[in-house]
């Protein structure tokens, strides 16, 4: 349709005006598209990968077949394996091939490849698994792979950003495995599916999921200043924003209201959302980030009791 003046009438007056218009109508509906185009096939690229996770949740078969052409990463106690490069750390990838080699090396059966959890795939499709050898001896392992069962919150600062993410989605899902290895109903053993999706109670018939807690961290500011905290427990020059669990029943407008006036006495006049993130420390969190603004007339911090003492502008 061409522009038209408020009477209905074409606004281009003459054909010199009109063909030019018309060539870039034409050229940009063609450039338009071919963005819907480029975008389905990157998109065909994630819907597959998560059908196929998808199914290897739902279906016990075809998770015990994924297990042979699986890579895995390893736990001891929940402490991830990686090996040292340069200043960063390496989770490896171990083929279903070289785990079974391992398990078998170690005097374990093979079938323990079934205590491990689904994790994530590649863009290829190829399914990551996490296992935890918590009861085998810890040296044995790291000299046979050679590398080494790091603390979590080492690791985390030190992994390439794919692997932080799988790792940290991995500790957090064995975890709670290891948390809900009984019905809170009935007091049975549960039993988990085996992509560790889920865990049921076949007494009870309850199906318990993988869970998550909200915590929002909240970066307050007063319009030319933000307000940061530090821990007595920080390491040397560390400090973070202002940070809470969701009380039952609060949106996350309610709650970085109720954080930032419980935590430092100030009150939130706008706040707006930002990212979130999991977050596997010390239970597995999904971290919402927020910013909020205070009035910078009331911007004197108040410190509530039990909170960081170290509060600064």
């Amino acid at each position: 349709m061409l522009p038209a003046d408020g009477n209905g009438s074409c606004l281009c007056k003459d054909s010199s005006d009109f063909i030019p218009k018309m060539i870039v109508l034409v050229v940009g509906r063609v450039g338009y598209r071919k963005v819907p185009s480029l975008c389905n096939r990157f998109c065909s690229t994630y819907i597959r990968r998560m059908r196929y996770l998808s199914e290897l949740k739902e279906d016990d078969d075809a998770c015990r077949q994924a297990y042979n052409s699986g890579s895995f990463f390893l736990f001891h106690n929940l402490s991830p394996f990686v090996q040292q490069k340069g200043k960063m750390f390496l989770a490896p990838k171990i083929n279903a091939p070289e785990m079974k080699r391992i398990l078998t090396k170690l005097s374990q059966s093979e079938r323990q490849i079934e205590d491990s959890m689904l994790v994530g795939c590649s863009a290829e499709c190829t399914p990551y698994f996490a296992l935890d050898l918590g009861s085998l001896e810890r040296a044995a392992i790291e000299s046979e792979l050679g590398g080494s069962f790091a603390d979590m919150w080492k690791a985390l600062f030190r992994l390439e950003e794919e692997d932080q993410a799988l790792i940290s989605s991995a500790q957090a899902l064995l975890r709670w495995h290891n948390n809900n290895k009984y019905c809170g109903k009935t007091g049975q053993p549960t039993e988990k599916n085996l992509s560790g999706s889920k865990r049921m109670c076949h007494n009870s018939e309850i199906t318990y999921y993988p869970q998550m807690s909200p915590v929002v961290i909240t970066l307050v500011s007063d319009g030319s200043r933000c307000l940061l905290v530090r821990q007595a427990s920080f390491p040397k020059g560390m400090y973070t924003a202002l940070s809470g669990f969701c009380d039952v029943g609060e949106s996350l407008e309610e709650t970085v209201r109720r954080e930032v006036a419980e935590e430092v006495g100030l009150e939130v006049e706008s706040l707006w959302y930002s990212a979130s993130q999991h977050w596997p420390l010390p239970n597995s969190s999904l971290m919402i980030g927020c910013h909020a603004m205070v009035c910078p007339q009331q911007s004197k911090v108040r410190s509530g009791a039990g909170v960081a003492p170290y509060l600064v502008w």
